[in-house]
């Protein structure tokens, strides 16, 4: 039997906010609140496919919605195929470049529509793309930002108690580097030799600083330094990255699958870790894992464990999959975590379907 036929009738987009347990506390923001842009594709079959998108700060929102609002005139009855929809969607905005809010558009698009033709299929998204439902094992990402260091302690150990997690990631960047030296410390300590941990210092340093300061923890055992510096100082990451013992992770802000390539091709990191809205949904996933394969270079996600969960279950290189429970409000069911894993639950499409109440409860006017 093959896929049913799937025709595009509309896109619902809502935006909603909802408050953070562990607000994020970083050098280059401080977030309370997490804007979410819920996307509902409709098929004229009664299918509806859904994913959503996190674009960090409110007003961005108000920017995004007329774009994912717009794709309803240009998707009028046409048959629902990733791969056509992700490129007339794209070349749609063209104009105003491929990067940016075209790509965040397009992959909230494009993630909802994978979700539809999984559904149409009656099958879970990793099995529709050739793999099978199981646990992929996950890091908890909730916490651990820039507190006082002796308050970080407690906070691991909860962490790790959340899912009986054997990975956590700590945030650095503090004006004082004895602060961060203090804070990986008391970590270590509360959490055991067993335990992994990633550092992020959320790109907060000069490359001087950097060079200095990822020399001082590179003897730690640190799963990976991530994004000390500006993203898009490749020339800076491939110097750190050929200086230090300690792996450094890139890749939550390269929009596409060509800068992914561009980055292996300057040996910017030893691993990457793309986020969904901005290397292309599922689409720009599948794209991008296939690169970080040939070059042989481990990939994780970023934030999107959902349906990050699915696509690790078929990329050759998978490696850690972030977790965060920052869109479980607004969830049905929110996925399950066992012994350190993020358990896909098997049903068709991604498993995202929403708590309406929640949403009513969470929605914003812009």
């Amino acid at each position: 039997m093959g896929l049913a036929r799937l025709t595009f009738e509309k896109i619902v987009a809502r935006p909603v906010v909802v408050k953070l347990n562990r607000p994020v506390v970083a050098k280059i923001a401080t977030m309370k609140e997490w804007p979410l842009i819920l996307i509902d594709l409709h098929t004229k079959e009664g299918i509806v496919g859904k994913s959503y998108l996190e674009p960090y700060i409110v007003k961005s929102m108000a920017y995004l919605l007329p774009a994912l609002n717009d794709f309803n005139q240009l998707f009028e009855n046409e048959e629902i195929a990733p791969i056509n929809m992700f490129e007339k969607a794209r070349k749609s905005l063209h104009f105003v470049g491929y990067e940016g809010l075209t790509l965040i558009a397009v992959s909230g698009l494009d993630m909802a529509v994978w979700d539809a033709l999984a559904k149409a299929a009656e099958l879970p998204l990793c099995s529709l793309l050739g793999g099978s439902v199981g646990p992929v094992k996950a890091y908890n990402s909730n916490g651990l930002w820039l507190q006082k260091p002796e308050l970080l302690g407690e906070e691991a150990k909860a962490l790790i108690e959340e899912g009986d997690f054997k990975a956590i990631k700590l945030r650095l960047g503090r004006d004082n580097i004895n602060e961060d030296l203090s804070a990986i410390e008391i970590v270590k300590k509360a959490v055991g030799d067993n335990i992994k941990i990633m550092v992020d210092f959320n790109q907060s340093l000069t490359l001087d600083e950097a060079i200095t300061r990822c020399h001082m923890i590179d003897d730690l055992g640190l799963t990976w330094i991530e994004e000390p510096i500006v993203y898009d100082n490749l020339d800076g990451f491939a110097q750190l990255t050929k200086e230090l013992k300690t792996p450094v992770q890139i890749g939550e802000n390269f929009y596409g699958p060509r800068e992914l390539y561009k980055s292996i091709q300057k040996k910017a990191s030893d691993l990457v870790m793309p986020d969904f809205m901005r290397i292309g949904g599922v689409s720009g996933w599948l794209r991008a894992a296939a690169i970080a394969t040939e070059a042989g270079i481990p990939i994780s996600t970023h934030l999107y464990p959902e349906v990050g969960a699915h696509v690790m279950r078929v990329s050759q290189t998978a490696h850690w999959l972030e977790w965060q429970d920052w869109a479980n409000e607004i969830l049905e069911t929110p996925f399950t975590l066992n012994n350190g894993s993020l358990e896909i639950p098997n049903v068709p499409g991604t498993g995202l379907e929403w708590n309406e109440k929640a949403v009513k409860d969470h929605l914003v006017d812009l």
